[in-house]
C-alpha cells in the first residue's frame, strides 16, 4: 500500500494563491516515496506521516518563496536559484518542481545525500536543477559561484547570522536570500541586522505565519543584498559558525 500524500488543494489556493498541476501532484507523491524509500539507509528525516510530510515539507517549502502568499515574480522568469545545504532536498526540490523556468542548484557538503538528490532529480525528471557537493565557505569564494545567484533559499542550517554569512556572497547585487525559521525574537533580528550591514545585504521582510494543519509558528526572513559583500566573507570553514557576527 502506498502512503498518498494528501492533495489540499483548496488550502495551497488560500495561502499561496496557486495550486499544483496534477503533473506537479504526481511529482511531489514520487518525491515523497523516494524519501520514505531513501530513509532506510540515509536517515533523511523523521518525517513521514503522509499529513505531516506534506505540511512541514511541501507547503512550508514553498511557503518560504511566496512571501504575504504570494509566489515571487522573479520565479516565472529563468532566474538562477540556489538552495544551501539542501539535505534531503528541502527547500530546493519542491521549489524546483515548481518554478520550472528556473535554473535551481542543490548544493550540500555530504556526498551520500547529494547522490540521493541526483536519484530523485532522474527519478522524477526534473531537468532544470544540478547538484552541488562542498561546503558554504569554499564555495562562497569561488568564482563561478560568487555573485552568481538571484535567490539564495537555506533552511535548517545554523543560526540567522551563519545563513546570512554562507547566502550573501552567492548573491548577485539586488538578489535575495530567504532564510527559513521557526521561532524568531526583536533580540535576534537586531544581531542579524547587525551581520548583515557588514556582508553588504539589508532586512527587507520578517515574516511571522502559521502552517495550515498544526498551527506551528514559522518565520520567513528575507535579506536583499544592496551592496558587494566584502572579499573576507564568508570565513574559513567552522568560523561562521563558532564565531558569528
Amino acid at each position: 500500500m502506498t502512503n498518498l500524500l494528501p492533495e489540499m488543494a483548496e488550502i495551497w489556493q488560500q495561502t499561496l494563491n496557486w495550486q499544483p498541476t496534477v503533473q506537479q501532484q504526481a511529482q511531489f507523491q514520487r518525491l515523497y516515496e523516494l524519501i520514505l524509500e531513501g530513509n532506510r539507509q540515509l536517515n533523511l528525516t523523521r518525517i513521514t506521516d503522509p499529513q505531516e510530510f506534506w505540511e512541514k515539507h511541501l507547503w512550508d517549502s514553498l511557503r518560504g518563496i511566496a512571501p504575504q502568499g504570494q509566489f515571487i515574480s522573479s520565479l516565472q522568469e529563468a532566474r538562477s536559484v540556489i538552495d544551501i545545504g539542501t539535505g534531503a532536498g528541502f527547500p530546493g526540490v519542491p521549489v524546483t518542481i515548481t518554478a520550472p523556468n528556473c535554473k535551481i542548484t542543490l548544493m550540500d557538503s555530504t556526498r551520500k545525500k547529494i547522490t540521493f538528490i541526483e536519484k530523485i532529480l532522474s527519478e522524477i525528471a526534473l531537468t532544470n536543477a544540478k547538484t552541488l557537493v562542498g561546503r558554504a565557505e569554499e564555495i562562497g569564494q569561488q568564482p563561478q559561484h560568487r555573485q552568481a545567484y538571484d535567490i539564495a533559499l537555506i533552511r535548517a542550517v545554523g543560526t540567522a547570522s551563519v545563513c546570512a554569512e554562507y547566502a550573501l556572497p552567492l548573491l548577485k547585487k539586488s538578489g535575495l536570500a530567504i532564510i527559513y525559521r521557526g521561532n524568531w525574537t526583536e533580540e535576534e533580528t537586531t544581531v542579524l541586522q547587525n551581520t548583515v550591514n557588514q556582508l553588504g545585504g539589508m532586512i527587507e521582510l520578517i515574516e511571522k505565519f502559521t502552517t495550515p494543519l498544526s498551527d506551528s509558528i514559522r518565520h520567513c526572513l528575507y535579506v536583499r543584498k544592496v551592496a558587494n559583500t566584502p572579499a573576507n566573507f564568508p570565513r574559513a570553514i567552522g568560523v561562521p559558525s563558532q564565531k558569528p557576527l
